[in-house]
């Protein structure tokens, strides 16, 4: 996959914003251009929302965050970046003109990508001196949650291009959806566009108000489309007998006169105060900031379900959080200091692992020692393939003291000190701790290494056990830890 370092963002409304904090948090250094003064302020809570989702989204760590730069024009922003985004309004010579400026001041082949909803990618690089270099990069908001990015090239975009967006914009976590055929609004947005006409006329017509014709989506179709769409879902309804018999069966009603999608109402003054009346009645009690909130913890929520399930926009998810774990470099044990006790786990705390006080639960901090105690395992070299072909550690004991409160959101990790390991006995010491270094808890594991199939004590490969014993050699000469070999109502 292409990894970029810096892109250009030109335009810092909600999509342009999106754009940013999502190849922020991906650690890509974001040059931006937009001339309201506002723009510094709105982006600003744009990436704070982000980062807010991605804490409960993500159980890898980020890269470091990249660094984001206002410029003063932007030519500036062309000949800083590897890739431009436009995000500008959605007219056809505004963009042109951005284009222009971009061309006059940048390398040949830098990449340049519309976030357009609808205009074709053709008579956007109309009047482009290297117009091979334009695509349609269209997302949805979103844009740091929401994976989906429409690709479509022009007559004369280069097909090296497009696949070389392809691949950036997988790195950063999204699905990029090449449309091979240029068409008007492309394929969500057309689809968005008979729904959106059909409910105009629902509540021009007062059959429905906005508020019912939300409910008959999210308590309905939408929670099937979310994890199936809509051709996957129209196969279950054909039963046993699959899409043939869907079509079959339910194919001649739609020549039945249902639906206004060939016609739209014409925006009165009247139609428009009553959709926008029916809105404020609907969704007025909350600000656009609690709205924005909101729509992320359910997307993060549903996104991690599906996850979990391994089905749709969650297989993408697993993908990218393993690709994040798989490119933080770990060190080879030789790289180590065993002068001091070993970092070994780091994370942040979901909402899922809170009680009704916002606190972590308890069996929580039991998983976080669980994988200090993996993490040591890899670096002794009892990995995933030696587990499958040799034998693993069995814990045996664990005593944990809970020393202080961590909230949802935290970030905590821990340090390993290994007190023991020679022969078949691995005995360990964690400290969890909060960012700012505040001790949050302790815990002492005692592990047994066992042969997987007879699932009795058995003697370590000679690797792990000259690991173990050479961490051992080191960690012994450390001094013994506060609250080793406690007891349950020990005086602290």
């Amino acid at each position: 996959m292409s990894q970029i370092q810096s892109a250009g963002v030109i335009g810092a409304g909600v999509i342009g914003s999106g754009w940013i904090a999502r190849l922020l948090l991906n650690g890509v250094d974001v040059y931006v251009f937009d001339p309201s003064k506002e723009a510094p302020k709105n982006v600003a809570g744009v990436i704070q929302n982000a980062e807010r989702a991605y804490k409960n989204l993500l159980k890898s760590n980020l890269p470091k965050k990249g660094i984001l730069s206002f410029s003063a024009s932007i030519s500036e922003v062309a000949k800083s970046s590897e890739i431009i985004i436009e995000a500008v309004p959605e007219r056809l010579t505004a963009k042109q003109s951005v284009y222009d400026e971009i061309e006059s001041n940048a390398a040949d082949d830098l990449i340049i990508t519309s976030s357009t909803s609808g205009i074709l990618p053709s008579d956007l690089q109309s009047e482009m001196k290297h117009p091979e270099r334009l695509i349609v990069a269209h997302p949805f908001n979103p844009v740091y949650l929401l994976p989906l990015v429409e690709i479509v090239g022009g007559k004369e975009t280069s097909q090296e291009v497009i696949k070389k967006a392809c691949s950036i914009f997988t790195h950063v976590g999204m699905f990029p959806l090449h449309i091979k055929k240029e068409i008007p609004a492309f394929i969500a947005d057309r689809l968005l566009e008979s729904v959106w006409r059909e409910a105009l006329w629902l509540v021009n017509d007062d059959v429905a108000t906005t508020e019912e014709i939300d409910d008959a989506i999210r308590y309905g179709f939408g929670l099937r489309w979310a994890q199936m769409g809509l051709f996957e879902t129209y196969r279950l309804a054909g039963g046993e007998a699959g899409m043939r018999h869907f079509i079959s069966q339910f194919g001649p009603c739609l020549e039945w006169p249902w639906t206004h999608l060939m016609d739209v109402p014409d925006f009165t003054e009247e139609l428009i105060d009553k959709v926008s009346n029916q809105s404020d009645d609907q969704s007025g009690q909350y600000s656009i900031d609690e709205l924005m909130q909101k729509r992320d913890d359910n997307l993060v929520d549903f996104l991690k379900v599906l996850k979990e399930n391994r089905w749709g926009a969650g297989n993408l998810l697993k993908e990218y959080d393993q690709t994040l774990s798989n490119s933080q470099k770990k060190l080879e044990f030789s790289e180590l200091d065993l002068s001091q006790p070993i970092d070994t786990y780091t994370t942040h705390i979901p909402k899922e692992w809170a009680d009704y006080n916002g606190h972590m639960t308890e069996s929580r901090y039991l998983e976080c020692f669980s994988e200090a105690t993996t993490e040591l395992m890899e670096i002794i070299g009892a990995d995933e393939k030696y587990i499958a072909t040799v034998g693993s550690y069995f814990t045996v004991e664990t005593h944990i003291r809970h020393l202080d409160e961590v909230l949802i959101g935290e970030r905590i990790y821990s340090k390993t000190q290994v007190i023991y390991g020679q022969n078949k006995k691995l005995h360990l010491f964690h400290w969890l701790h909060h960012d700012d270094g505040r001790l949050l808890a302790t815990a002492e594991h005692m592990l047994i290494h066992v042969d997987l199939k007879t699932r009795g004590a058995s003697m370590p490969s000679d690797l792990v056990m000259d690991r173990t014993e050479r961490i051992y050699s080191a960690h012994k000469k450390l001094p013994a830890p506060d609250g080793l070999s406690r007891a349950v109502g020990d005086k602290v």
